[in-house]
């Protein structure tokens, strides 16, 4: 066996042991809604090492590059991300003992910044998001190395058949509830990987569940989802949820698996957010909002129709790392984001008995 063969085989060994080492993630039901026939349930993913969902893909992208041999031993390895997916990528790299390099927006949370860093990765900023995809190419020339790229290859580094992807741990933690097969999963596209791998599932298992994917009000993927025939698209302004919604339809998203889309504005999904942490007792990040909120909405229909059933969605980080950010009040009215009434909404469905203006 070459020297590379045994490195490889000696790093997707300590990716392997790190996934033996971690125990799946919990699936929390939501107590004591306002429609009793409706089940709610958090996928909580901020229990993962690096504290979000994008751990799976980190893990997954690894293994993909290493099995397709696109990283070796001196590789520097670069990503473009908004920040989560960066910190768990850095996270791998260290591992292996690789350089890290992210491209992140300027304006990403300070804290997912030091998590990066933290991690032993090092950070490229740049001021225009479009941009992030050629300034990681070029790092990628400049060192030898190799780019990552979530947006490309999300989709298909994960096993959507199972191998304890993310659907296949929805259904199997699911197994003994009250409603064991979802009306609806809730999730948001990033890179599309997740309701990629949640939408093929579905239909590998025959399972009628349907797939609802939750989007930032000004985000592509909704407008290409109504419909396709309409690119190229403008995307006029830009939402403050950090790791869901793109300015441009990447190559992982699949909208053929999924069967409706929600588009929520920043407002909502930080109202939703603001209320789900106080159901909690803890904070949940941005994205989480956006998915509650379309949950929510959900729920809303179903009570309506007279249906029974169970949703299921993704609490995708932890709140911590916005705290300069979504939980700060200042910040919040310098963006004119009047995010208040969702919070009641949302707070008067959880059953929360802690006032909206509590919400921090």
């Amino acid at each position: 066996m070459s020297s590379r063969r045994e490195w490889l085989a000696w790093a997707i060994s300590r990716i392997d042991a790190d996934a033996n080492r971690s125990a799946d993630t919990h699936l929390i039901p939501l107590q004591d809604t306002r429609f009793p026939g409706i089940s709610l349930y958090l996928k909580d993913e901020s229990s993962h090492p690096t504290g979000s969902l994008k751990h799976r893909l980190a893990r997954s992208l690894f293994l993909y590059a290493l099995c397709n041999e696109w990283i070796g031993q001196d590789s520097c390895v670069i990503e473009a991300s908004s920040g989560s997916t960066a910190v768990s990528e850095a996270y791998f790299a260290r591992m292996l003992g690789l350089r890290f390099i992210a491209v992140v927006p300027e304006h990403t949370a300070p804290p997912k910044l030091d998590a990066i860093r933290f991690q032993g990765g090092e950070i490229c900023t740049v001021s225009d998001p479009g941009t992030i995809y050629d300034v990681a190419h070029q790092l990628a020339q400049e060192t030898g190395g190799h780019y990552l790229d979530q947006f490309t290859y999300a989709e298909r580094a994960t096993d959507w058949r199972g191998n304890n992807n993310i659907a296949e741990s929805i259904f199997n933690q699911m197994s003994e509830e009250q409603f064991p097969v979802p009306a609806w999963i809730v999730c948001g596209a990033g890179t599309g990987g997740t309701s990629a791998t949640i939408g093929r599932f579905l239909r590998y298992r025959r399972l009628p569940s349907k797939l609802c994917v939750a989007d930032p009000e000004h985000s592509v993927f909704h407008k290409y989802f109504a419909d396709p025939a309409c690119l190229p698209l403008p995307c006029s302004g830009s939402s403050y949820i950090e790791g869901i919604g793109r300015p441009r339809v990447e190559p992982s998203f699949i909208p053929g698996v999924i069967d409706r889309m929600i588009p929520v504005p920043d407002e909502n999904s930080i109202g939703a957010m603001r209320a789900l942490s106080i159901k909690l007792g803890r904070k949940v990040g941005g994205s989480t909002g956006t998915n509650i909120w379309a949950a929510f909405k959900l729920a809303c229909e179903m009570h309506e129709a007279g249906e029974a059933g169970s949703i299921v969605t993704l609490l995708c980080d932890g709140g911590e790392r916005y705290d300069c950010t979504y939980y700060n009040n200042d910040w919040l009215a310098q963006r004119h984001l009047k995010w208040t009434e969702a919070a009641r909404q949302v707070s008067e469905f959880l059953g929360n008995t802690i006032e909206v203006n509590k919400c921090s």
